[in-house]
């Protein structure tokens, strides 16, 4: 109880300075960057406002332009340049035709990065002119500390992004139903316009279907990013958001972080149900 108490009155200190005061940091070792929001209040943090490269987590910026400036059932042609994206990808051929949303579908909840490139290119006519947009698209929401430099999110000199843009980019873009959809489905299939061609998509956000109300958002990995991951959680009408950078247990220790966030937070329907037993495997995911 007089844990309870302490943790209340530490978020309610963080949500009456609105977020502008000095954050506690009680996990210093879990990531080299970190946030967490309960409803929309920032009420732990590390680093929240340090640049680092954000991989895959760029494919949300992606995503918010795409369904601000395009329709789901536009069909995009794949490009030669999409087709020949590297690293995490599902295997688009030069010339095949897709329905958009289910190229969003590919790119957000396989992280596939020729479905990226194709939907960059469809909008902008190219992967350059795409990126210019999510700048001009990121000055619009005040991310000052945010820049990009490819659409998907492999590492550049200049493609980086904080903790707390993240935590902004991902509550614009939860606003869109299509987007809270997708990246809360665990499993999806596509198809080629014509049918000739089926794709099975497995969502590689691990937290869903393992921790109590999680749904969504996005993960990503690059060698020089670590393993990064935003997570949305809501049970009874709270919220809980959080941003990892750099975070090798990232599912394992999301998990023990949102927990807390919930523990502090007045108690739902759900009360403080724990979550399944987790286990942290290793291997290169998006």
């Amino acid at each position: 109880m007089i844990v309870r108490i302490m943790l209340l009155a530490t978020l309610m200190l963080a949500a009456g300075n609105g977020g502008a005061a000095e954050v506690p940091d009680p996990f210093p070792r879990m990531a080299s960057a970190y946030l967490v929001q309960i409803q929309g209040k920032t009420v732990w943090a590390r680093r929240p406002v340090r640049r680092l490269p954000q991989a895959s987590l760029t494919k949300i910026m992606t995503a918010i332009l795409v369904l601000e400036r395009c329709k789901l059932d536009e069909v995009v042609t794949v490009s030669r340049r999409a087709a020949g994206e590297t690293g995490s990808r599902i295997g688009l051929r030069v010339g095949e035709r897709f329905r958009l949303e289910d190229l969003l579908a590919a790119m957000l909840v396989a992280s596939a990065n020729d479905a990226c490139h194709a939907l960059a290119d469809h909008l902008a006519g190219s992967e350059e002119r795409f990126v210019a947009l999510m700048n001009a698209r990121a000055r619009g929401l005040g991310l000052d500390n945010s820049r990009f430099a490819n659409a998907c999110g492999h590492d550049a000199p200049n493609h980086y992004s904080t903790a707390r843009d993240l935590a902004i980019l991902a509550e614009t873009a939860l606003k869109n139903p299509a987007f809270g959809r997708l990246v809360s489905s665990k499993r999806l299939k596509i198809r080629t316009v014509d049918r000739r061609r089926a794709f099975s998509l497995v969502n590689r956000n691990k937290l869903l279907g393992r921790s109590v109300g999680v749904s969504g958002v996005k993960t990503g990995y690059t060698e020089n990013a670590g393993r990064c991951l935003v997570a949305l959680a809501e049970r009874d009408g709270t919220r809980v958001l959080l941003v990892l950078l750099n975070a090798p247990h990232r599912f394992r220790d999301a998990v023990v972080m949102i927990e807390r966030a919930f523990a502090v937070a007045p108690p739902g329907r759900f009360g403080n149900r724990s979550t399944a037993p987790f286990s942290n495997r290793s291997g290169h995911h998006q």
